[in-house]
């Protein structure tokens, strides 16, 4: 068992350095050329703290273990708004802007009852995942091309909110983009291994272990992220980071994942999708009382998970 721990906590820790350096990279290129602070969390730096569910939930579809790639992004997105969420708004109350209130949030659950009504045979094939990449597509774009509309100037602080410089050399940025995506398929490797070890031996089914430790594993980055953000203050940050995910983690994880090779999750329960359903409907009127997330409403959050998790390790 302490050979499959081990597997786990360095694959985790890959996995955070991995997105970490694509953060940075990504970040700074998205800065050089002239994306708003708000678009760059929905897009930039959403998708590059996701990386850790794609390539683990791409393995995991390889491997045949649809019950690993399917948890990973059900537990992901569920951890991310109830865990991630509740505890950066418990840390400090988040302003919400009337974009993530009018636009993104009801295109999160859209995607997420999209998902639930394809999911109803228990498989995503090759032309649901086709259908989700388009999406994909057509939602990065127009976050891009009315963020360039709206405004050309780039906002510096951003790059202070993560600790991300604003490198003067775009190979650096290529550097750090090329290196991190290599350090995450390792640390990928290593987790999915120690996962799929540890589940069989202690007689846990591979769901369970996709929908909290390998969920809640590679949702480090975005913890780090939104509790980083809001710590400084910037809203704009800690949400967009979390709907930006969670749009990704559905269109582009599955999306590739399922293209790769179709998805089969026959052990994922109905609970689990209704729970991921039911809390990203929660969230859209939390976001419009007062134009806030609340501590009280964040502290909501992290009970609803706690009851979750431990219908979970109870069932």
């Amino acid at each position: 068992m302490s050979l499959f721990l081990i597997y786990i906590v360095l694959g985790l820790a890959l996995l955070y350095f991995g997105a970490e350096g694509l953060v940075r990279g990504s970040s700074s290129l998205a800065l050089r050329l002239r994306i708003s602070p708000l678009v760059i969390g929905l897009t930039v730096v959403a998708f590059g703290t996701s990386m850790p569910e794609m390539v683990v939930s791409i393995k995991t579809a390889l491997s045949q273990q649809g019950g690993i790639a399917i948890g990973n992004v059900v537990g992901s997105n569920i951890f991310n708004i109830a865990v991630i969420l509740g505890l950066s708004s418990a840390i400090a109350p988040l302003k919400i802007r009337l974009q993530i209130i009018r636009i993104d949030t009801p295109i999160m659950f859209f995607v997420v009852f999209l998902f639930f009504l394809l999911f109803r045979d228990l498989t995503i094939d090759r032309l649901e995942g086709a259908f989700f990449l388009l999406l994909l597509i057509v939602y990065t774009y127009a976050n891009l091309y009315f963020s360039r509309r709206a405004g050309k100037r780039a906002n510096e602080e951003f790059s202070d909110t993560l600790g991300v410089a604003h490198y003067k050399n775009v190979f650096v940025e290529l550097a750090f983009i090329l290196g991190g995506l290599a350090i995450l398929i390792g640390g990928a490797n290593l987790l999915v291994n120690g996962a799929i070890g540890l589940s069989r031996l202690i007689g846990i089914s591979e769901t369970v272990i996709g929908l909290t430790i390998v969920a809640a594993g590679t949702s480090l980055p975005e913890l780090a992220t939104s509790v980083v953000a809001s710590l400084r203050k910037e809203a704009d940050i800690a949400i967009g980071n979390i709907i930006g995910s969670n749009i990704f983690n559905i269109l582009a994880i599955l999306g590739v994942a399922s293209v790769v090779s179709p998805i089969y999750g026959q052990d994922i329960g109905r609970i689990d999708i209704y729970v991921m359903l039911g809390i990203s409907l929660l969230l859209l009127p939390m976001l419009r009382s007062g134009y806030r997330l609340s501590r009280l409403e964040g502290a909501f959050l992290l009970i609803t998970y706690g009851c979750y998790l431990y219908y979970l390790l109870t069932r």
